[in-house]
């Protein structure tokens, strides 16, 4: 059984011992082989080889070896296993050396021989609790950099006003609604139903607000079990539970100065509601296990698909809470609201998974988007790039077409939108949709030209006449074909086309 200091398992971090004299090792393996995972060498050339081919934690080492000293196989060990901790033991009045060594990092400690048993334990503990500390600082600058690469790619527009497809009065009013409270420091509260768009939306909120240089940081209260998700928000310090290893910065600690998105907090336990709810008025907390108060600034974004006032009434819910979360409300709209936008999303999704695909597709036949008008999507954007996605994969043509369309283990749209036997008459509601999609297509251009005449080519001031974004706006004249009304001094917005999930 391993032997466990703190809630380090020893035997979990492999410890060097290299000596050229065989009784030495021997006394090692018989005082520490049961609470120490060893590994030995007679020499510096054995034990570096050892090192190369197995993770180190630990390397003791006699530091007079015939061929390398000590101090020369901990050089040459660091090399392969920098993180190693480095112990010398020696019989010889080389101190001066060993001390200078410590003092310039070279090594951690150095033992005299003939060493006491019960000291060089100790010694070995330290060095293996330093060996995890350092691996589980690196593990955090992992994570940090992490977020920073989402933040990266925020500052770079993934998801700013661009990144929203769709042009139906539903979204613009969301958009609208964006716009407005993204300058101010407002808590928000994102309500709809799953696959709308709610973290798209919060990614757009901070990356046109003044927090934008700092992290967005994103937690899905739903999908952490509640004794995980006060540690996951809040931190904990070391030995606070079985597991914690070490101290641990939670979610709000990592977004200081940034933006908080909970995800799914109509799931929040209450006891973490009520904790939850001090951070919101005070700016504080303290980490589980701990007594240190810490203080942040957060902006939070929460959103949720439940109905938080049935869980108030119910007693599942803070209604305090509630209030505080509730000061800036914004309701996505669901897909089945919006119809106009699905010829606009299903053309984004072909472009997005053009190259994971294989397949260079030019669009969908009128067929295929009215069988998707006519689908109730309770999955929303979400459940129609899935069916986007698969369509491609099952597609023969370079068109998507209805029979490409596969939508799961839910119903079809109804067969009034199958294109009809060959030779029967009458209009059907394929004939409809070519129809309307090429009226709304005239109509657009018209106003498209008009709106940029009118702004004597400010594309800008172009897109707020309409009462789109500029990269919507962009979008759209590429499709039209209206290119040439380009100013040549202003170049059309990069990246993908925009899109609301």
């Amino acid at each position: 059984m391993p032997m466990p200091v703190g809630e380090i398992a020893l035997s979990k971090f492999p410890v060097l011992v290299v000596d050229d004299e065989s009784d030495n090792l021997d006394a090692f393996r018989f005082t520490f082989g049961k609470t120490f995972a060893l590994h030995f060498a007679s020499s510096g050339e054995e034990a570096l080889a050892l090192a190369r081919a197995h993770d180190m934690a630990v390397v003791v080492t006699d530091q007079r070896m015939p061929r390398m000293t000590g101090l020369e196989l901990l050089r040459a060990v660091r090399d392969v296993r920098p993180d190693a901790i480095g112990i010398i033991v020696t019989a010889f009045t080389d101190v001066d050396v060993l001390i200078e060594a410590i003092n310039l990092g070279r090594i951690y400690r150095y033992v005299t021989k003939p060493w006491d048993s019960k000291e060089l334990r100790g010694i070995l503990i330290q060095a293996v609790e330093r060996f995890h500390l350092v691996r589980e600082n690196r593990r955090l600058a992992e994570q940090l950099a992490e977020y920073a690469g989402i933040l990266s790619r925020d500052a770079h527009g993934e998801f700013n006003f661009g990144a929203i497809v769709g042009d139906s009065p539903a979204l613009k009013q969301v958009l609208a609604k964006v716009e407005q409270v993204a300058q101010t420091q407002a808590t928000v509260l994102l309500r709809g139903e799953t696959g709308t768009g709610k973290e798209m939306v919060a990614r757009a909120i901070h990356i046109n607000s003044a927090r934008e240089a700092r992290p967005f940081v994103r937690v899905n209260c739903a999908a952490l079990a509640p004794g995980v998700l006060e540690s996951e928000l809040f931190g904990h310090e070391k030995g606070a539970f079985t597991g914690a290893v070490a101290r641990r910065p939670g979610r709000f600690e990592l977004a200081d100065g940034g933006t908080l998105f909970l995800d799914e907090v109509g799931d929040l336990p209450l006891d973490v509601q009520v904790k939850l709810l001090r951070v919101l008025q005070e700016r504080e907390f303290e980490r589980v296990g701990g007594v240190d108060t810490v203080k942040v600034d957060v902006r939070l974004i929460s959103a949720t698909h439940r109905d938080l006032e049935r869980l108030i009434n119910e007693g599942k819910f803070r209604e305090d809470l509630y209030y505080r979360l509730n000061v800036f409300p914004i309701t996505m709209p669901p897909l089945r609201e919006r119809p106009g936008d699905i010829a606009l999303l299903v053309e984004h999704f072909i472009g997005k998974y053009a190259r994971s695909t294989g397949k260079a597709m030019r669009g969908a036949d009128p067929a295929a988007i009215a069988s998707l008008a006519a689908y109730p999507w309770p999955g929303n954007v979400r459940e129609l790039e899935n069916v986007v996605e698969r369509a491609m994969i099952l597609a023969t043509s370079d068109v998507l077409t209805a029979a490409d369309l596969d939508f799961g283990r839910r119903s079809a749209p109804p067969l009034s939108l199958v294109p009809p036997p060959a030779g029967a008459s009458g209009p059907t509601a394929i004939d409809g949709a070519r129809s309307l999609s090429r009226r709304l297509g005239e109509q657009e251009r018209a106003e498209i030209v008009t709106a940029v005449e009118q702004s004597a080519g400010n594309i800008a001031h172009a897109a707020r006449a309409l009462g789109i974004n500029r990269s919507t706006l962009y979008y759209r004249m590429r499709k039209h074909g209206l290119e040439h009304l380009l100013p040549t001094r202003e170049e059309p917005a990069s990246g993908p086309s925009p899109v609301a999930e």
